[in-house]
Formats: structure tokens, C-alpha cells, sequence
């Protein structure tokens, strides 16, 4: 069952992180956008197809000038949305993305205003905590998410901090081996793990630090779903196989998505996702985190407890929050 539509809306970006690609490019390029019409076309049919959550994404995804409209269409479509901002343009368009984002996220890499406007190659740290304000005082709850690397993951109780000031869930996101970047070490696991426990403002899928400690996906025996569970578009429109960090295939779509998907080259990538040589090895949380959604195994065990903390915390307990208010 497909789940998850990555839609790149752009390859834009505004920033130039140290473990990301898409700063490189030139972010005043307009033929990097994905169009308001490709979108739509797009959207409608995959969600006959029964995928229930798109991820906004980019490069930054609010450079792309439909966002709002993009957003707007898909909670039409009865679709869960998410969009990671690194809140440059967020006061910009706060108001009119008010109610549109299920799950909006802030990135902050570090608690430090240098460290991040480092990592982040723009002075953007200060943009964050106004965001975070501007957010607020419409009833939007962001959350706080935190790409934890082996340099700053020693700062996550300074991060904890921050999210518990600001009544927010810091969401902690695992860096995976890819741009050059190696994976978190079991020393920063061991960490992280341990310091996880028993904090309700926190979110971290647990079947992530698993999959990591049993040395990523296994081509023999693979986790991976991420043709099955989740469908990848691109700008350019296209679709991505199998899957966006490990492109191989970019198909056009100039035909029903439904027939794209009955070609035999598309049947070749879904009957071995996970098992090529360049899977082995893999922790791209992108595609773990629905990939873990069922069959049940050991890590989608794992992730349950996870996000059935952040569930609560993030939707059921704030619902109880304002009925016992609403009844003084």
C-alpha cells in the first residue's frame, strides 16, 4: 500500500548546509520548481491511489511561490501535510499557511547562534526563534527538529531545553550516511538512547537507532519498502526510482501515474527495493519511517512506542489542555 508522497517541490534552497546538497545550486533558478498544474495533476491521481501524506519538501520548500496553494489543495484532498522550513520565508507566509501544515517543522542544529548559522551557511538562527513566536501567536505548534550529527549531538540537552522554553516536541533526526556524511557513531546512539528516555517533549524513532546498530539495511533481508510505501516527484516531474537519494530512474509523467506504475521497469525496482548493491547499508529516514509502518518486525516494533509518544503529546494531550481550561 503506497503511503507517503515525497513531493520535491523545488531544489531551491536559501541556506547551504554542511550535510545537505541542494545550497549548491542557484537558488534564483526558476526551472528548479515544481508548477502549480504538474502538481495538481499529480496529486489528484495519487490520491486514488490511496496515499494519504505528502511531505512538502525541497531544498527549501517555501521558495516555491504555490506553496500555499499546494498545501491548500492537498488538505482538499483530505491529505496529511508536512513542510521542514529552515524559517527564513516562515513570517512571510505564516498566516496564510496557518491551518494547512498537519506537521510543520523548524530545523535548529544548534542551541549556539554561531554554530548553526555555521552549519547552516546563513545567519538564520535568530529567524528561528521569531518564527517559533510568530507560529504561536496564530495557534500554530511547530515543532523544533534537530539534524543531530556526531558533532552536535552532545547538545541535545541544551536542545531539550529550548523545545521545554517554547512548549514545543524537539524531534531528533538522525543525520544517515549520505553527501559524505557518515552516520551517526554507536557512541552518539548510546547517547542519544539514553537520553531520550522518559521525556515526553522529545521524538525519536527508535526503530531509526536500531536499524542503525544492526549496521542499516540488510540486501539480503531488507527493511526497505521505499518503492512500495513511498512515491517520489520530482520538480522536473518526474518520478524517481527507486528512490530520491539513490536515483536511478527518472520517468516522466506524461501519462496516468496508475499506468507508470503497471510498466515493467517500475515492477523491477518494487520487486527489489532494498536489495541493490547501493541499499546495503542504508539509514535514509525518509524512507525507514513508513517502510516500518507494517509488516510488524522488530524495528517497526521498536517505532511504535515512539510515535505513539509523540502522538500523545503532540495532538491528545494539548486536546485534553484546552477542554479542562474551556471548563473553568
Amino acid at each position: 500500500m503506497m503511503l507517503l508522497c515525497n513531493y520535491y517541490v523545488t531544489y531551491r534552497c536559501n541556506a547551504n548546509c554542511d550535510f545537505c546538497h541542494f545550497g549548491k545550486l542557484n537558488p534564483k533558478q526558476k526551472n528548479l520548481d515544481a508548477t502549480f498544474e504538474d502538481y495538481v495533476f499529480n496529486i489528484l491521481q495519487i490520491s486514488k491511489l490511496g496515499v494519504k501524506f505528502i511531505d512538502l519538501t525541497g531544498g527549501e520548500p517555501l521558495l516555491n511561490k504555490s506553496i500555499v496553494e499546494m498545501t491548500r489543495f492537498a488538505r482538499e484532498l483530505k491529505m496529511q501535510t508536512s513542510i521542514t522550513t529552515n524559517t527564513i520565508l516562515y513570517p512571510k507566509y505564516a498566516e496564510k499557511l496557518k491551518g494547512l501544515v498537519n506537521l510543520l517543522h523548524f530545523s535548529l542544529d544548534s542551541p549556539n547562534e554561531e554554530e548553526h548559522n555555521k552549519i547552516r551557511n546563513v545567519n538564520c538562527y535568530k529567524k528561528v526563534f521569531e518564527s517559533i513566536e510568530v507560529a504561536k501567536s496564530i495557534g500554530e505548534h511547530p515543532d523544533i527538529l534537530f539534524t543531530v550529527t556526531n558533532r552536535t549531538y552532545k547538545k541535545l540537552p541544551q536542545m531539550y531545553d529550548i523545545a521545554l522554553k517554547h512548549n514545543l516536541i524537539l524531534i531528533v533526526n538522525p543525520v544517515f550516511s549520505y553527501f559524505g556524511n557518515p552516520g551517526l557513531s554507536i557512541k552518539a546512539l548510546d547517547y542519544i538512547e539514553k537520553f531520550i528516555q522518559g521525556k515526553s517533549k522529545i521524538y525519536m524513532n527508535e526503530g531509526f537507532i536500531k536499524l542503525r546498530r544492526d549496521g542499516g539495511n540488510n540486501i539480503l533481508s531488507p527493511s526497505c519498502k521505499a518503492v512500495s510505501r513511498v512515491i517520489v516527484i520530482s520538480p522536473k516531474n518526474e518520478i524517481i526510482l527507486p528512490c530520491f537519494h539513490f536515483g536511478k530512474e527518472f520517468v516522466q509523467i506524461d501519462k496516468p501515474i496508475k499506468e507508470i506504475m503497471q510498466e515493467g521497469y517500475y515492477s523491477y525496482y518494487k520487486k527489489n527495493e532494498g536489495r541493490f548493491d547501493f541499499c546495503k547499508g542504508c539509514t535514509v529516514n525518509c524512507y525507514f519511517e513508513p517502510s516500518f509502518a507494517f509488516p510488524f518486525n522488530k524495528y517497526g516494533i521498536k517505532s511504535l512506542k515512539s510515535k505513539i509518544k509523540y502522538g500523545y503529546n503532540k495532538i491528545i494531550k494539548p486536546k485534553i489542555s484546552r477542554l479542562s481550561k474551556s471548563n473553568y
